[in-house]
């Protein structure tokens, strides 16, 4: 009976910290159908009295919402991809390869998830200038083309495969290149999927740096762009909504495609060491 108490008064906690987690997005969905006076009003109504369309057709007419909505897509994809490419090839070699100061490397990896992002800012930002690079894209991909965090979890989850399995294929006259392919990246599909929720996450939602390096408005990124709505005297509350709703959807439908496997990911990396 205690048990039973215990789990009922957990499960109630539960949900009111999750009521708690969604209504802010909820209110914000439907307040992307109110007229910007309703939103604006002292006497606040979860549900629209006047529902509209207008802030999705003007959050695109006034801000060029689609442009900035793609240019954040290609550039999350591509940056995903790589990251998710380097981190598992990198930990491949970390786990599976012995050679004087492997450890030492991984040490390495590990110091820079401890160094503040925001203390490589100017150094990266001087070499971005020194290239050549500012307001292109390369300003955006190259500099995190390798994540610490990254490789140290695919270095967990790829020491969980038998060294057995390996030296099979190799025995079968596969090459190192064939077992990455075809061997390591099928049984790694788990941490796959959580670096590259976190990597999709981050780049998405990144703000600062797409900032200080792109200029110009059609290269710009999404989180960048929203800050068009506020205006100089006031902001367009009804589209800022709009377009914030939009944005988050790709973010959601990620993590739902890849739950299971993110799960799994991350509790297989907690585990080894």
């Amino acid at each position: 009976m205690n048990k039973k108490i215990s789990g009922m008064i957990l499960n109630l906690i539960l949900v009111f910290l999750g009521i708690i987690t969604v209504y802010p997005f909820v209110w914000m969905f439907l307040s992307s159908f109110k007229p910007n006076k309703e939103i604006l009003a002292f006497n606040q109504t979860l549900f629209p009295q006047t529902f509209l369309i207008d802030n999705y057709i003007r959050m695109n007419k006034s801000f060029q919402f689609m442009d900035l909505f793609f240019n954040s897509i290609f550039i999350t994809v591509v940056t995903t991809f790589i990251v998710v490419y380097t981190s598992t090839i990198c930990g491949f070699v970390l786990s599976k390869y012995k050679f004087k100061g492997r450890n030492l490397l991984f040490g390495f990896v590990l110091s820079t998830m401890m160094i503040p992002w925001s203390v490589t800012i100017i150094p990266k930002y001087t070499m971005i200038q020194a290239f050549g690079w500012m307001d292109s894209y390369k300003a955006l991909i190259i500099p995190a083309m390798f994540s610490g965090f990254g490789i140290f979890m695919m270095k967990q989850q790829i020491e969980s495969i038998p060294d057995e399995i390996l030296e099979a294929t190799r025995i079968d006259g596969a090459n190192e290149f064939y077992i990455f392919h075809k061997i390591i990246l099928p049984l790694s599909k788990n941490g796959i999927s959580s670096i590259a929720i976190f990597q999709f996450l981050w780049t998405w939602e990144d703000f600062l740096w797409p900032y200080l390096v792109i200029n110009s408005q059609d290269k710009q990124l999404l989180a960048v762009g929203l800050k068009m709505f506020n205006g100089q005297y006031s902001t367009d509350y009804g589209a800022l909504f709009a377009a914030t709703t939009i944005s988050i959807i790709p973010v959601i439908l990620i993590y739902i495609i890849f739950q299971k496997q993110f799960i799994a990911g991350i509790a297989a990396s907690a585990v080894k060491g």
